[in-house]
This record gives structure tokens, C-alpha cells and sequence, in this order.
């Protein structure tokens, strides 16, 4: 029978061999961070390994025109591309542009529903990632008529 102190170090040991694989949620990794952190699309953009944006016809992004409570928005991303590692949701005017990050795989169906708090009326992007580096978006504007974030 295992002691309470033996099931402690072992428990230490296993989330330790966790965290260092990156199977640990809660250890995000310097780039994550870094992305969350920034205070600009581009940057973000940047901080997740993507190239300078530009928009396309095969990212998708959903959301409504005004957002009568700025702390709860439901926005929605999804592309048709082939190759997408991520898939991004910006809020330009707010404090840290990075609302959410998706990643994907093959396995996965690159479409992504979550809710955001903003501030204030921002374009709101939908990026995706390619492998390749390639950044690619597609960008609607929100109208917040109650403020969300410190408003």
C-alpha cells in the first residue's frame, strides 16, 4: 500500500513529464503568450508564426452588426482552406486584440462558435494560418452599443 507522500511524488512527477511535453493545459507556451500579450492584430499575427495578413474569399466570419451587450458577442470563425494550423479571432479596438485561438488538424473541421467581451464598436478579424506561414483573414466591423470591457 502507497503512502500518502509516496502518491504525492508521484503525482508531482507525472505533471511534471506532462508540462514538458505540452500536454499540461496550463502551461501555455512563450509564443501563445506572446500573442495573448499583444496589443495589435499584426502582432499577434506575428507572435503565432503567420506572415502579414491578407484577406481572402475562403475564411469566414460570422457575427452580429451590433452587439447590444459588449460582454458577451458571439462570433464565429471558419475557412475552407486546406493546411490551416490555426484559426484566429481578433477584436482590434480591444485592450488585447486575441479573443480566441483555435487549433487545427486534419482531424478537426475548422469551424469555431465562441462569445467575446468588447469594449467598443472594432472590426473584429477571422484569421487563418497556414502551415506555410500564410495569414489570411476576413474582417467585419461590430457596432457595441453597451460596453463590455471597462465600458
Amino acid at each position: 500500500m502507497q503512502t500518502r507522500r509516496e502518491t504525492l511524488k508521484q503525482s508531482a512527477l507525472v505533471a511534471s513529464l506532462l508540462a514538458s511535453t505540452g500536454l499540461f493545459p496550463q502551461y501555455v507556451q512563450a509564443f501563445e503568450k506572446a500573442a495573448f500579450d499583444a496589443k495589435t492584430v499584426a502582432d499577434a499575427v506575428h507572435a503565432l508564426g503567420g506572415s502579414a495578413p491578407a484577406e481572402s474569399k475562403d475564411v469566414t466570419i460570422t457575427g452580429p452588426d451590433i452587439a447590444e451587450n459588449g460582454a458577451v458577442v458571439p462570433l464565429a470563425v471558419s475557412t475552407t482552406l486546406p493546411n490551416v494550423k490555426r484559426l484566429l479571432l481578433l477584436a482590434e479596438k480591444n485592450p488585447n486584440p486575441l479573443v480566441a485561438m483555435f487549433n487545427v488538424t486534419p482531424d478537426v473541421e475548422a469551424n469555431f462558435a465562441t462569445r467575446s467581451k468588447m469594449g467598443q464598436s472594432s472590426d473584429v478579424y477571422a484569421i487563418a494560418i497556414t502551415n506555410d506561414g500564410k495569414a489570411l483573414f476576413a474582417k467585419k466591423e461590430v457596432k457595441v452599443t453597451l460596453g463590455g470591457c471597462g465600458g
